[in-house]
């Protein structure tokens, strides 16, 4: 065999062998590898359910008392029933307007409590004292006019419920005299006696009013006191301001006439009563418990009446006449829109000079700071002569 043969046989079968080799590797499976199974994703945490806003109310008169403690404790309902879990509320009843009052009230924030509500005038300095030790509190002060950094106050514009009622005894009344029961001789309250007789005067000019006051917002002995004498003078329509019943039960016992004050109080004195002026706190309430949660809270002032649903005359009774249930009507309307004010001159000082000049319009100051009767109202103003 040639060298060259012997090359081309050696060539031939390495290319056989390269050739196998191809084709076994060609046959070759290889191992499956186990496929992971997916890891499970982590679900985020639930977010954590807020804390509850814990408020408290600070009331002067028992829970029970039908007027004025009665209405803001049917505001405080209505807070719950509008936020539900968001809010938990608490009130202690009957803390005197003294020393007690900024016990109660500090011992509120001390409770956790992050908004506090304080139902009186005599709460104001008490409040403050708190407000300035508690800065994380806020403080909601009625029928005030101090406020802090942490302290508003809010009030009802209860002399357009007193106007109201005013119109209705200048109707109903036969001896054209009035009686009106007088808690405290605060602007407040002196601002609801005077508007009365000015309501009574836009229908029966020959009214005039009497008053006698009992120096408390609820004593009821004191205020029936005060009606009997009232009556025994000659008025035979009453009103109050005062924060129970007793005025019209009285009223219904000697066969006069009176007025439910605050709340609904028809069923006091269902023969005596010729209607209700009363408070809805409920929505004064609700917009300051939404302004703490949603972080909009705000020092100021707040006053509030027809227009903002906070007064109302209910409950008149089926023997006023129709022209006057239809003046108080059109007296809700213009107030509600604002083209019907009460507190508008020519307005006369019980002495007989002008305290509003014609057409003047009294403005929230003036209102704020009512310290004499008006013409048709007898008497003085304890303590007036110090002012």
């Amino acid at each position: 065999m040639t060298d060259l043969q012997k090359r081309s046989l050696l060539k031939a079968a390495a290319l056989t062998a390269v050739a196998a080799a191809a084709l076994v590797g060609c046959g070759k499976k290889e191992e499956a590898k186990p496929v992971e199974a997916p890891k499970p994703v982590a679900s985020a945490p639930a977010p954590a359910k807020p804390e509850p806003l814990k408020i408290a109310f600070a009331y002067v008169g028992p829970v029970g008392d039908g007027g004025w403690t009665f209405a803001h404790d049917n505001g405080r309902k209505a807070v719950e029933k509008e936020f539900g879990d968001k809010v938990v509320t608490s009130f202690v009843e009957k803390v005197p307007e003294s020393a007690d009052a900024e016990r109660v009230i500090r011992d509120m924030a001390g409770q956790g409590n992050k908004l506090i509500f304080g139902t009186t005038f005599g709460y104001m300095e008490p409040m403050l004292k708190v407000a300035a030790d508690t800065k994380d509190v806020k403080f909601e002060h009625a029928t005030g006019y101090k406020t802090a950094e942490n302290m508003r106050t809010y009030d009802s514009r209860t002399y357009e419920g007193a106007y109201m009622a005013g119109v209705i005894a200048g109707k109903m009344t036969k001896s054209n005299t009035l009686g009106v029961v007088g808690s405290i001789p605060i602007p407040e309250v002196i601002r609801n006696i005077n508007s009365f007789t000015l309501g009574a005067q836009s229908v029966n000019p020959k009214v005039k009013t009497k008053v006698v006051w009992v120096n408390e917002w609820f004593n009821p002995p004191k205020e029936t006191e005060a009606a009997t004498a009232l009556i025994n003078g000659g008025a035979d329509v009453l009103m109050q301001n005062t924060d129970s019943s007793a005025v019209l039960q009285t009223a219904e016992k000697m066969g006069k006439r009176a007025f439910g004050w605050d709340s609904d109080m028809t069923a006091y004195g269902p023969k005596a009563h010729l209607g209700s002026a009363v408070i809805n706190w409920g929505p004064y309430y609700i917009k300051a418990v939404g302004d703490a949660l949603n972080g909009k809270w705000s020092t100021g002032q707040a006053w509030w009446g027809v227009k903002e649903g906070a007064i109302d005359m209910v409950s008149v009774a089926a023997d006023v006449p129709d022209d006057t249930k239809k003046k108080i009507d059109e007296i809700k309307a213009g107030l509600k829109d604002g083209s019907f004010v009460i507190w508008k001159g020519p307005i006369m000082g019980q002495d007989g000079k002008e305290v509003l000049a014609k057409d003047a319009v009294a403005d929230d100051k003036f209102l704020g700071g009512v310290n004499f009767y008006v013409k048709g109202v007898e008497g003085k103003i304890p303590g007036g002569d110090k002012k």
